[in-house]
C-alpha cells in the first residue's frame, strides 16, 4: 500500500525543504496583506466609524452600494475605467508582441542588446517622474507645442481638454512598459525548438511566414494567459498616475473608479461607502476573469485552470 498522504508530504518538505524556504516570505507576504485584510470587507456592509470598530458599527445591508449604483458618477466611473481599459488592451497589449517579434529579428547581438537596454529603461522611472515629465512636455510651452507651432500650428492646451485624456494615458503607459512587458514574450520565442526554422527555411518560408506560422503560434499560450489576466482587470486601473495628470477640467474622461474610491475613502473619510465601490469592482473584475478563462478553455484549449 503506498504510504498515507502526510508521510509523502514530510518526505517532500525535507527533499525541497530550501525552495519551500525560498517561497515561505511570498506566501507571508500574501495572507498578511491580501488575505487577512479580507475581514474588513464587512465595513461595506456597515456605517463604519473607527471610533467604534468593525462589529460595533451598525449593519446597514446593501445601503451604500445602492446609493453607489444611483449617484450621478456611476456611470461616468465605468465608461472612463472601461474605456481606458480598452484602449489599453487594444493599443497597449499588443505592443510588446510586436516588439518582441522584431527584436527577435535583429541579427546584430550588440544593437538587439542595445535596443533591449534602452526600452527596458522607462520601466525604472517613477509614476511621479513620469507624470511630471507627460506635465512639461505637454504644456503650452513645451516642447509638442512648440514643435506644433514651428509646423505652423496652434499651441494645444493638452493637459486641459478631456478628449486628449485617454491618449496621453495610454501612450505613456505603452512608452513605459513596453520594453520590460516584451521580456516575456522573448523568453517564450528563445525556447521554440529551432529546428522548426531550419524546416521552414527548407520547405523556401521566409522570415515572415516564419513569424507567422512559428514564432506566433508558438508564444501563443503564453499570449492567451496575459490576456485573460488583463481581462481581469478591466475595471482597475491605479488611481496614482491618473491623480497626478488629471483635473477638473478632465473629469469627464479621466475620473475613474480608483480615484473617486480615493477621493472618497481617504480625502472624505467615507470609509464604508469607498469599501463598498472596491468591493463592487473586485467582484466584476472577478466575473470578467471566470469568464475569460472560461471562453478561452473552449475556444483555445488554453486556460489558467
Amino acid at each position: 500500500a503506498p504510504p498515507p498522504y502526510w508521510m509523502r508530504l514530510l518526505r517532500d518538505l525535507r527533499i525541497n525543504k530550501y525552495i519551500y524556504i525560498m517561497a515561505l516570505p511570498v506566501v507571508a507576504y500574501y495572507i498578511i496583506f491580501h488575505y487577512i485584510p479580507i475581514y474588513g470587507i464587512q465595513i461595506a456592509f456597515r456605517d463604519y466609524a473607527p471610533t467604534t470598530g468593525f462589529l460595533n458599527s451598525p449593519f446597514v445591508g446593501f445601503k451604500h452600494f445602492i446609493s453607489f449604483f444611483n449617484s450621478y458618477y456611476f456611470w461616468r466611473l465605468i465608461r472612463n475605467t472601461l474605456m481606458i481599459n480598452i484602449y489599453e488592451l487594444i493599443f497597449g497589449f499588443p505592443m510588446p508582441i510586436i516588439f518582441a517579434l522584431l527584436l527577435n529579428e535583429i541579427r546584430r547581438s550588440w544593437f538587439k542588446r542595445t535596443v533591449q537596454t534602452i526600452s527596458y529603461l522607462p520601466h525604472f522611472i517613477s509614476i511621479v517622474i513620469i507624470a511630471g515629465m507627460m506635465t512639461d512636455f505637454l504644456a503650452r510651452d513645451g516642447v509638442i507645442n512648440q514643435f506644433i507651432v514651428m509646423l505652423g500650428g496652434e499651441a494645444i492646451p493638452f493637459l486641459q481638454k478631456p478628449e486628449w485624456f485617454r491618449t496621453i494615458y495610454v501612450g505613456s503607459g505603452i512608452w513605459q512598459g513596453l520594453g520590460w512587458s516584451s521580456i516575456i514574450y522573448l523568453a517564450a520565442i528563445s525556447n521554440i525548438d529551432p529546428t522548426l526554422y531550419e524546416a521552414a527555411t527548407v520547405d523556401g518560408a521566409g522570415r515572415f511566414r516564419q513569424v507567422l506560422h512559428i514564432t506566433i503560434p508558438g508564444i501563443m499560450p503564453i499570449i492567451i494567459i496575459l490576456l485573460i489576466l488583463q481581462m481581469g482587470y478591466m475595471m482597475s486601473l491605479g488611481h496614482e498616475k491618473i491623480i497626478l495628470l488629471y483635473n477638473p477640467l478632465t473629469y469627464e474622461t479621466a475620473d475613474v473608479i480608483s480615484t473617486y474610491v480615493f477621493r472618497k475613502g481617504i480625502l472624505e473619510a467615507s470609509y464604508s461607502f469607498s469599501t463598498a465601490i472596491s468591493l463592487f469592482n473586485s467582484v466584476i473584475n472577478f466575473a470578467l476573469l471566470i469568464l475569460a478563462n472560461y471562453i478561452s478553455r473552449r475556444v483555445s484549449e488554453t486556460s489558467l485552470w
